[in-house]
């Protein structure tokens, strides 16, 4: 199950910006934030904390600031934070899907407007791009010691639909309803993922000459970098010699 897809060459980049580690930490905080409010402080009976909390461990996320952001989700008077999803077209229709983690959605819609048309592409109707992804599960494991063919055979068991190994790290993709029963499958396992999450992967992509893929590259820089944004998830195919220097 093991090899190379359309989908591992858009992972790259977002592998890439997500090294950067402010970033990474506010948006757990955020994660564990709405999940407190959501379903209270217990993550032993609130399984989107227990998984927000699992992934703050897994980018090394220090223990003081994930009590903080439980400790500030309890609070009455804390932020609200809302969850959007927005979607629209990069130049040469190339397909972006965003979810926003916002406490002040206007302020969100405005930046994301604004770089759409900076970049001539267009902010669009919520659901219009919705068919060009599939929502998947996500895990990302340190290989570490794993023996693969036996944990092959447990993840297929799981629900795993493509296993990837790269730079010893292993990549598994599950229907969107597998997700909770993988995350059983690893605990019963004891095998803490780095990353597990709920993405949005393109049943196609859109294949681009280098200088084009620049210019897409840098609007999806742009909401990457934005504190609202979540994710952003895209059809572009990256070409393999932007893999290294695609910023």
């Amino acid at each position: 199950m093991s090899g190379h897809n359309k989908w591992s060459t858009i992972k790259r980049k977002k592998g890439a910006l997500d090294a950067k580690r402010s970033k990474i930490f506010s948006r757990i905080i955020k994660e564990i934030t709405v999940a407190v409010k959501e379903g209270g402080p217990d993550p032993d009976g609130n399984p989107r904390l227990r998984l927000a909390i699992s992934n703050a461990k897994g980018a090394s996320m220090p223990k003081e600031n994930i009590t903080r952001a439980i400790n500030k989700g309890s609070e009455k008077d804390g932020s609200n934070y809302i969850e959007a999803t927005y979607e629209g077209y990069a130049p040469h229709a190339v397909a972006i899907y965003i979810e926003c983690t916002t406490d002040n959605q206007q302020r969100t819609i405005s930046n994301i407007r604004s770089y759409f048309n900076k970049f001539g592409g267009n902010l669009g109707t919520n659901g219009s791009l919705a068919f060009l992804f599939d929502r998947k599960g996500v895990f990302t494991i340190p290989k570490g010691t794993i023996d693969l063919d036996a944990f092959e055979m447990e993840v297929i068991d799981a629900g795993a639909e493509d296993i990837q190994v790269e730079d010893d790290i292993i990549t598994i993709s599950t229907a969107m309803e597998d997700f909770g029963s993988m995350l059983r499958k690893l605990e019963e396992m004891k095998i803490e993922p780095e990353n597990a999450e709920l993405q949005r992967i393109p049943k196609d992509t859109v294949k681009l000459d280098k200088e084009s893929a620049r210019k897409v590259l840098k609007l999806i820089d742009l909401f990457e970098d934005d504190d609202d944004i979540s994710n952003v998830f895209h059809n572009l195919e990256i070409p393999e010699e932007m893999m290294e220097d695609a910023d």
